[in-house]
């Protein structure tokens, strides 16, 4: 299975990107052949999702020390060596405790993403600061790029003019 995971509170404005990202890829690529879930601000119980599947793409807010609204993927062994590096979550639970619990049970996706983006504000409110609102296209050609990448995509074009999926 391949899991795109938003995390993030969207009531702390620019931390909830990864939650505004993931419903604006659930609307607009629903027919990918992917399962789309919101992880909110993180819990242990997302251990069982991320071992279940093969390929994780995460979308979160991230300390990159860039200007707001700068978007960065992290792949694989790269996403393990940012996440070890402190100062990165702003979440009680990190996603470096998820993958070392499912480390523990030898089932860390061998295929896994971070899509980073850099917050303007982390204060009280639902919407996303305007830098940040218009990361998302970058974001969105990002999880796509990983997808190709992975062979989940394929850039071929059906008569119906979508995209083809290998399973």
């Amino acid at each position: 299975m391949v899991l795109i995971m938003g995390i993030g509170n969207s009531l702390l404005q620019d931390e909830g990107i990864g939650f505004h990202l993931l419903e604006r890829l659930r609307l607009e690529k629903s027919h990918w052949p992917v399962e789309f879930l919101d992880g909110g601000t993180l819990s242990f119980n997302l251990t069982t999702a991320i071992e279940s599947c093969s390929h994780l793409i995460v979308l979160d807010a991230a300390n990159l020390h860039q200007a707001p609204g700068t978007v960065k993927s992290f792949l694989n062994t790269e996403l393990d060596d940012f996440l070890n590096k402190p100062g990165k979550s702003v979440h009680e639970v990190s996603l470096s405790d998820l993958f070392d619990m499912t480390r523990l049970t030898e089932s860390l996706p061998d295929y896994r993403a971070l899509i980073g983006i850099q917050p303007k504000t982390i204060s009280w409110g639902e919407n996303l600061t305007a830098e940040v609102y218009q990361s998302q296209s970058k974001a969105m050609q990002q999880v796509e790029s990983i997808l190709l990448d992975w062979g989940i995509l394929s850039t071929q074009k059906n008569s119906a003019a979508e995209d083809v999926y290998e399973a």
